[in-house]
């Protein structure tokens, strides 16, 4: 019987083909098979090209990503004050002539009292008539409307300040503890700031993906390294009509297949997870069924699929995959060891019996 080994597995070699799993097929460095990708605003078929991890290629891909963490919109330093608009109210105080001021003073309650600045942003006043103050600021509308009265009273002294701030708004939406609008005061309204009014982050968000929408404009701001690093550059001045969203990181996991202690889906941790990391949380690579030259990361993107391959056959590999950063929605995937499927094929075939055979095959020095 054990002569018939030989003729067996010659003939069961074939199988290697139909091993159970997957397996990465290539056509030289491309995908083997087309994949959607956008091209010139189209959705075309394509084979995508697999790029080796390299200290080249991480270095390439850490300076366009410091790129885009400072692709921010400019700042306009004539923003730090607070403009009047429509629908704030102001509180105005002419000293020395009661007559100008509102009835009843201090016993007024506060969303009665003042005067409210119109849709146009005008604002009536004794003797000055219609004076228009959207856009101002609390000083230049001091400085002319103390202007006006004193072609009327002598020695005019007044005071403005916003009882109510209605004018200028931000939304803050997603991982926030009370999502919702946020007024803009005097005081300049940073990203922290109204992250803080909206009872801040919930243990579910993902400051490392925190996005502000302005004017049609959609702008990825890392609000972890504000707080971590103190990168101030991403605690911007929010203007009228910012929305604000702090991202879910429930949804930022990646997926760990193929030749690995465990697969399976592993969370991101405050939006960082090397390629080490990964493999760490499945229980390293099986390096008696896998080909550790075969370590793929594939990236979907949106329609701009990329698919990277490390060579960890040298232990020093490793340090290229924890200097490699994986994103959300990454798939991991460790290729087979031939020999591995061609096992697998023939325990299929000959179960039970194979290894069995195998064994005693062993033991005659066959």
């Amino acid at each position: 019987m054990f002569r018939l080994i030989p003729i067996m597995l010659v003939l069961l070699l074939p199988g290697c083909f139909l091993a159970p799993g997957m397996d990465m097929q290539t056509d030289g460095d491309l995908t083997e098979i087309e994949l959607p990708t956008m091209k010139g605003g189209q959705l075309v078929k394509e084979k995508t090209r697999i790029q080796p991890i390299t200290a080249d290629l991480i270095i390439e891909r850490e300076v366009a990503r410091r790129q885009a963490v400072n692709n921010l919109p400019p700042m306009d330093e004539t923003r730090t004050s607070y403009r009047i608009g429509p629908q704030d109210r102001l509180q105005i105080t002419v000293w020395e002539h009661p007559e100008l001021n509102d009835p009843g003073g201090e016993k007024i309650l506060p969303e009665l009292a003042g005067k409210v600045v119109d849709d146009n942003g005008d604002l009536y006043y004794p003797y000055v008539g219609t004076l228009h103050v959207g856009g101002k600021t609390v000083t230049e509308v001091r400085e002319e409307l103390t202007r006006e009265l004193s072609k009327y009273f002598k020695k005019v002294k007044l005071d403005i300040r916003v009882l109510s701030f209605q004018a200028h708004r931000v939304a803050v939406v997603g991982e926030v503890r009370n999502p919702g609008i946020v007024a803009m005061t005097e005081t300049p309204l940073t990203v922290a700031e109204a992250i803080s009014r909206a009872g801040g982050a919930t243990q579910d968000s993902d400051l490392n993906n925190v996005a502000l929408a302005r004017g049609g404009q959609l702008y990825k701001l890392d609000v972890q390294a504000l707080y971590e690093k103190g990168l101030t550059t991403q605690n911007l001045l929010l203007r009228d009509g910012d929305v604000l969203n702090v991202g879910d990181q429930k949804d930022s996991k990646v997926y760990v297949m193929g030749e690995v202690g465990r697969q399976q889906a592993i969370q991101i941790n405050k939006g960082r997870m090397s390629l080490a990391q990964a493999l760490a949380e499945a229980y390293g690579v099986d390096f008696n069924t896998s080909r550790p030259g075969d370590i793929y990361v594939l990236r979907a993107g949106d329609m701009q699929p990329e698919i990277f391959q490390l060579d960890a056959e040298s232990p020093d590999a490793m340090i290229l995959a924890e200097q490699f950063p994986l994103q959300p929605h990454d798939t991991l995937f460790v290729g087979t060891a031939g020999v591995t499927q061609w096992s697998r094929v023939l325990n299929q075939i000959l179960p039970g019996s194979f290894t069995a055979i195998m064994s005693q095959a062993a033991m005659m020095g066959m």
